[in-house]
């Protein structure tokens, strides 16, 4: 079919459906979108706590650490008793009411089976981590997999021994990271693959004993992107004076002015076939997706893990997923799964359902444990079951349920707003969006200050020793002033222990704080229009002098693309052609 451009029904702007799209959506049986994706990605991530915790009384009237707050829709019970046999949630079934609107009769349902307490799977000694599995002795880890001994590492897998981690696989000894793979005692560092002992890393592959680079490959004994000999660089090392949180701060601004005159490539990727994304590897056919891996014919997709194939508008999770439609936090062998949140693992053929665990053939279920053939919580058999799903699609067609905004939601549109267990501010939308209270509001979504315990620092962020061999234990007992949100935090014991052995400061910034400063290395995932900014013999701007004669010539690259970076950044954006002449 030719391409159909059609106007939001949320925000107005115009967006185009190719026939890809189309291919797609016949395919699985549902009709157009009729939001755009931006605004669909916003919806799906309202549902999408990735990091937060709240302290709040369980549905048996326990004091209990959630992931929902105390004014979320849902309730919950403790994760152990919630999984228990005698624990029968088909016991709060009812019957399809046509003559109401199908959302306001899962709303309804909702708000009285409870949920357990957190999402996880084989958590030991890891009570404080979410929306993970196989983890052990971690603390404050979240979205993540198969991880030992580590700290404040989210979207990660494989990591051991690591602190502060965004986006990080196979990596040991690590701190501060973002987006990272096969790592090994590599501080600071930012879009980094297999390197050993080094700081301040920026897009540096295969290097090892370096510090303040960019752009290097298979490097050894670099410092700002200087060679020098063994002796030379260890010399210099020492007397970099990097356990000095003011030395550090001064080496950082010297490695970011290096990352302004050094050209990047247009989007953060390896190893992709015809796609267009930012922060994606290993894929093929991915059209707008956002920090994902091993994908295949997939499309306006963010933070997916290997492999998610012929999948549009998935949000969060994967691993081994296929024809996932309109859904967030759904994952491992899932099948067939349309307009659903927290739907994993082994799930198929899912529609409209919330927190379901191993479940098939359901519709509008929520909280489910090996359920199938049930609509709204009610066991039905298979007979009755495939036929009454044609009935309620088309009483959803003739009874749409309209917002207070005025937008209307017929089948093929993914749970409104108003149904979201978060304030938008409590969710992953501050990541990966541009959002703030006003936008927020406007969108249909609610603002939240947050509550969080009270505590008395007792010692403000500027007054920790400079120098990490200055401080003693004791610092671990101090309540610290963060220097960014002025909030408590504490170093933990082990925390200490690994910045004493490497010789890191002591953090100035609280985690999450610090995890926003991670955040700050990506673009967010809208898409421009962009030219290479490749001049012929330098950079457009003059700032970088090309080390190699490009297929253009001397004169002005004339490739152009998409990518995320917008038209009046400062950075020096290059095509794949010139970036490979350049740094690889």
């Amino acid at each position: 079919m030719n391409p159909e451009t059609k106007a939001c029904q949320n925000c107005k702007k115009h967006f185009t459906i190719d026939s890809r799209d189309f291919e797609f959506y016949e395919k699985i049986s549902v009709p157009q979108p009729t939001w755009c994706p931006w605004c669909r990605m916003i919806r799906r991530m309202a549902f999408w706590n990735e990091r937060s915790f709240f302290r709040r009384t369980g549905d048996d009237g326990k004091p209990v650490l959630s992931t929902y707050p105390q004014e979320s829709l849902f309730k919950i019970i403790d994760e152990d008793k919630w999984w228990s046999d005698s624990f029968d949630t088909l016991s709060y079934g009812r019957d399809y009411d046509f003559s109401r609107p199908f959302f306001d009769q899962l709303k309804e349902l909702a708000s009285t089976v409870p949920f357990p307490h957190r999402a996880g799977m084989e958590l030991i000694d890891s009570e404080y981590s979410n929306n993970s599995n196989h983890l052990k002795n971690c603390y404050m880890c979240f979205n993540s997999a198969k991880c030992e001994d580590s700290l404040y590492c989210v979207f990660s897998g494989a990591v051991k021994n690591c602190i502060d981690i965004l986006s990080g696989s196979d990596c040991e000894l690590c701190y501060n990271l973002e987006t990272g793979s096969r790592c090994h005692k590599v501080f600071f560092a930012s879009n980094t693959d297999g390197c050993i002992n080094s700081w301040l890393m920026y897009n540096c592959n295969n290097c090892s004993d370096c510090l303040g680079c960019v752009n290097l490959h298979k490097a050894q004994y670099h410092i700002f992107n200087k060679p020098y000999s063994k002796e030379e660089y260890f010399k210099k090392l020492g007397g970099l004076n990097l356990g000095s949180h003011r030395a550090l701060e001064e080496h950082k601004n010297v490695w970011h002015e290096l990352m302004l005159k050094s050209p990047r490539k247009y989007y953060v990727g390896i190893q992709n076939v015809n796609s267009i994304g930012d922060l994606v590897a290993h894929s093929k056919d991915a059209k707008y997706c956002y920090e994902a891996y091993g994908l295949e014919s997939v499309a306006y997709s963010q933070a997916l893990a290997p492999t998610v194939r012929d999948s549009y508008d998935f949000t969060n999770w994967g691993v081994n997923a296929e024809r996932v439609y309109e859904a967030v936090d759904c994952g491992i062998h899932a099948y067939d799964i349309k307009f659903s949140f927290g739907c994993s693992p082994n799930c198929k053929n899912i529609q409209y359902s919330l927190g379901i665990f191993s479940s098939s053939d359901c519709f509008g279920c929520v909280a489910t444990k090996k359920a199938q053939y049930c609509i709204l919580n009610k066991q039905y058999s298979k007979e009755e079951y495939e036929a009454l799903i044609p009935k309620i699609v088309e009483h959803m067609n003739a009874m749409p349920y309209i917002d207070a905004l005025g937008r209307k939601y017929t089948y093929g549109e993914f749970f409104p707003p108003d149904m979201a267990p978060y304030a938008a501010n409590e969710t992953a939308l501050l990541d990966f969006t541009d959002l703030d209270e006003e936008k927020s509001e406007a969108f249909g979504l609610i603002w939240r200050e947050t509550k969080t315990a009270e505590y008395k620092t007792t010692i403000q962020a500027k007054d920790l020793p400079d120098n990490i061999k200055d401080a003693g234990e004791n610092i671990t007992k101090e309540i610290i002033a963060c220097a960014g949100c002025e909030r408590a935090y504490r170093i933990i014991p082990t925390e200490f222990t690994f910045y004493k052995t490497y010789s890191i400061p002591i953090p100035r910034k609280c985690h999450n704080c610090r995890f926003k400063d991670r955040v700050a290395f990506r673009n967010l995932p809208k898409w421009y229009p962009g030219k290479c900014k490749c001049g012929g013999l330098a950079s457009a701007n003059g700032m970088y002098q090309n080390t190699a004669e490009h297929p253009h010539g001397a004169e002005p690259c004339p490739n152009t693309f998409e990518t995320t970076y917008a038209p009046d950044r400062p950075e020096i954006i290059y095509c794949e052609k010139c970036y490979q002449q350049e740094v690889v």
